[in-house]
C-alpha cells in the first residue's frame, strides 16, 4: 500500500481551511490543519509534508514570519511554500513572498483547478523522491552487506539501474514543468519553482552517482528531499 503524501493547510479562519480541503480533497491525499503558525511549527515538528500552503495574513505570527521559521530549521528548510493572499500590494509584496522562501505566491480568489494542479505536482515530486530515497537505502546495504556475492552483486546493479531509470523520469518530468512555467515567464514563481526543483534533483543524481561501481561512494547518502 502506497502512503499517502501530508499536505499542511494553514489559515486562521475556518471556512477557508474547509474550501482548500474541498479543493485538494480529489489528490486523495492526508490533508492537516494548522489555525495559526505556531500550530503550523508544532505540526513540521513531528511529521513530513510534501508542501505547505500559507496564509500571508494571519494575526500574531503572519505567513512571512512563520516562513522564515520554517526556512531556518534544516528538517523543513526544503518543503515547498506557496503563500496565498487576499490582498495584493504589487510587485513589492510579491517578491516579499519569494524572499521569504515561498516556490508560488497566489492571490484570492484564485482558480481550484490551478491550484490543485500546482500542489499535485510538488505531491508527486515529494512521493518519488521517498521512492528513491527507499531504494537507495536498500542499495546501500546490500553493498555494504552482501556485495561480496555473485547474485547479490548482479541484485544491487539491477536496483542501481532502476533507481537511476526513476532518477531520470522525475528530471524528465521536472524539465517539463520548467518548460511549463517559461511560457508563463510573466510568473515569478516560474524562477523559484525551477530552481527548489533543480536543487533537489542535482543532490539526488549527485548522491546516485556516488553508488556507481568504482566511484569510491558506496556509503554515500542520499540528502533527506521533504
Amino acid at each position: 500500500m502506497v502512503q499517502k503524501a501530508k499536505i499542511l493547510l494553514v489559515d486562521d479562519r475556518p471556512e477557508n481551511l474547509l474550501a482548500l480541503e474541498a479543493i485538494l480533497s480529489a489528490l486523495d491525499q492526508t490533508l492537516v490543519r494548522a489555525s495559526s503558525g505556531e500550530e503550523a511549527l508544532k505540526a513540521l515538528l513531528t511529521d513530513d509534508f510534501a508542501v505547505i500552503l500559507l496564509d500571508v495574513q494571519m494575526p500574531g505570527m503572519d505567513g512571512f514570519e512563520t516562513a522564515a521559521h520554517i526556512k531556518r530549521r534544516e528538517r523543513t528548510r526544503d518543503i515547498p511554500i506557496i503563500f496565498l493572499t487576499a490582498i495584493n500590494h504589487g510587485p513589492h509584496h510579491t517578491f516579499r513572498g519569494y524572499a521569504a522562501g515561498a516556490v508560488d505566491y497566489i492571490s484570492k480568489p484564485f482558480d481550484p483547478w490551478v491550484l490543485r494542479a500546482k500542489v499535485s505536482v510538488f505531491v508527486e515530486l515529494y512521493m518519488k523522491n521517498c521512492q528513491l530515497r527507499e531504494q537507495a537505502a536498500l542499495l546501500r546495504l546490500q553493498l555494504e552487506g552482501g556485495g561480496k556475492g555473485g547474485v547479490a552483486g548482479k541484485e544491487s546493479a539491477g536496483l542501481l539501474a532502476e533507481l537511476s531509470a526513476r532518477l531520470a523520469a522525475v528530471e524528465e518530468q521536472a524539465e517539463a514543468l520548467s518548460k511549463q512555467l517559461d511560457d508563463d515567464s510573466a510568473d515569478a514563481a516560474a524562477v523559484a519553482t525551477a530552481a527548489h526543483l533543480e536543487r533537489k534533483l542535482t543532490g539526488l543524481r549527485r548522491a546516485l552517482d556516488a553508488l556507481e561501481p568504482g566511484s569510491g561512494g558506496a556509503g554515500a547518502s542520499v540528502p533527506s528531499q521533504n
